[in-house]
């Protein structure tokens, strides 16, 4: 590909790909996504899924290609530890997980399930070990080294989840992470940043850190609290970190968590790193896990928003019909069908202009000139119809304005 930056299915900047920017980039050979959907993204307030749910949701995630579900927290309840259970059993494709805090008993019940690997939390800043959990520190390295070792001994793959690491002390946070290394067990290292409250330069900063004290792989955990997520997570995944642990469409405790849709689609058009997903399957999950979850998102959201290819502004609807068959992605920084949305369109609202009213005039059934008068008359009452709506005009609207300003019109095929 001589031209990264465009191509038939996304048009970006070329600077993503000049000398300079790409020398920065240590990638890893394989960047995998660790989905928390049905355990992070269930903790949003007001967030309920049913064994039912997880099911449907995990067999989607299975369809797109993520490599490996979180499918949940077994001691939370009898229905979580079902839906756990039930993932596991279907052997989607996607390596299944369990979360656990740093007790036997709680990963006792994730080798019950049946899951091939388990995510081990333990508190890692002293503050809230203190604090919130008012223990001695010393406790949470003896937890951690006996949980994780017990679930190595029973043939799990181990990954050690230390919450709140962006913000533990860093001579503490050694100490926990060299001594669960050493004594306890772990095949990857999680960076958490649990409470989003790091930037990307700080992230490239903790990364570098963590990678100098421990040769393990890392993965990445960052919550969305200032909008920095996605950014923070491809500043860990170009520093080499492998793993990046998303929800779908960034649900997720608080603000939520990296966004699968997101990022994926940065690291492919931006990067030039596909990650193996059916990126055309992304609207379709994201409407899925939408409605399950009963929670709405912007009309405008990046990648999977309902109305991101609606163009109602005057001059760049124009370009649209000019354009659209042609080279759509002169429009828009990807083409609609990378990510299974439906085909961009034209709709009339306030901020439509003259081509606009004729396009949708010829649609049914009138012939105008452009320089017709009659065309601004239109336009006028389309304005003024919107904003006494407050919004975009229905078809049968429009045909309404423009049988009072035209008469009728000879009745256009298919419409």
């Amino acid at each position: 590909m001589t031209t990264p930056w465009m191509t038939d299915r996304w048009f970006t900047s070329p600077h993503n790909y000049a000398p300079d920017v790409r020398a920065q980039l240590q990638f890893p050979p394989k960047v995998e996504f660790h989905d928390v959907t049905l355990r992070d993204g269930e903790q949003q307030a007001g967030v309920v899924f049913t064994t039912e749910d997880k099911i449907r949701i995990a067999e989607k995630l299975a369809e797109v290609g993520v490599h490996r579900i979180e499918a949940g927290l077994p001691m939370v309840s009898r229905a979580d530890r079902a839906a756990v259970e039930a993932i596991a059993k279907r052997n989607l494709g996607p390596k299944v997980y369990a979360f656990s805090r740093c007790l036997v008993s709680d990963v006792q019940q994730a080798v019950d399930c049946g899951v091939k690997g388990v995510v081990v939390e333990i508190p890692s800043s002293q503050h809230i070990i203190e604090l919130a959990y008012q223990w001695e520190p010393q406790r949470a390295i003896d937890l951690s080294v006996e949980a994780t070792r017990f679930a190595h001994e029973q043939g799990l793959e181990v990954v050690f989840f230390p919450i709140d690491a962006t913000r533990s002390e860093p001579e503490w946070f050694v100490r926990l992470i060299e001594e669960v290394a050493t004594h306890g067990h772990m095949d990857a290292l999680v960076l958490v940043d649990t409470f989003g409250g790091s930037s990307p330069h700080a992230i490239q900063y903790f990364t570098r850190f963590v990678q100098q004290h421990i040769r393990k792989p890392l993965e990445a955990h960052f919550h969305d609290d200032f909008g920095m997520a996605v950014a923070n997570t491809l500043m860990a995944l170009s520093l080499g970190v492998q793993t990046a642990h998303v929800t779908v469409t960034g649900l997720g405790e608080r603000a939520g968590n990296c966004a699968l849709e997101d990022l994926a689609l940065a690291l492919l058009t931006l990067y030039g790193v596909d990650t193996g997903l059916r990126y055309e399957k992304l609207y379709e999950l994201s409407k899925l896990v939408r409605e399950l979850a009963q929670v709405p998102v912007p009309p405008n959201r990046a990648v999977v928003g309902d109305m991101l290819f609606k163009v109602e502004s005057g001059i760049i609807a124009t370009w649209l019909v000019r354009l659209k068959e042609k080279r759509p992605v002169e429009l828009f920084p990807f083409h609609w069908e990378l990510v299974g949305q439906p085909p961009a369109e034209v709709v009339l609202g306030k901020g439509s202009g003259r081509d606009s009213v004729l396009y949708f005039l010829s649609e049914v059934g009138y012939t105008l000139k452009p320089d017709d008068p009659r065309v601004d008359e239109v336009l006028v009452q389309v304005k003024e119809s919107s904003l006494a709506k407050k919004g975009l005009l229905t078809r049968d609207e429009f045909v309404a304005i423009a049988q009072a300003v035209l008469g009728s019109a000879q009745p256009v095929k298919g419409s």
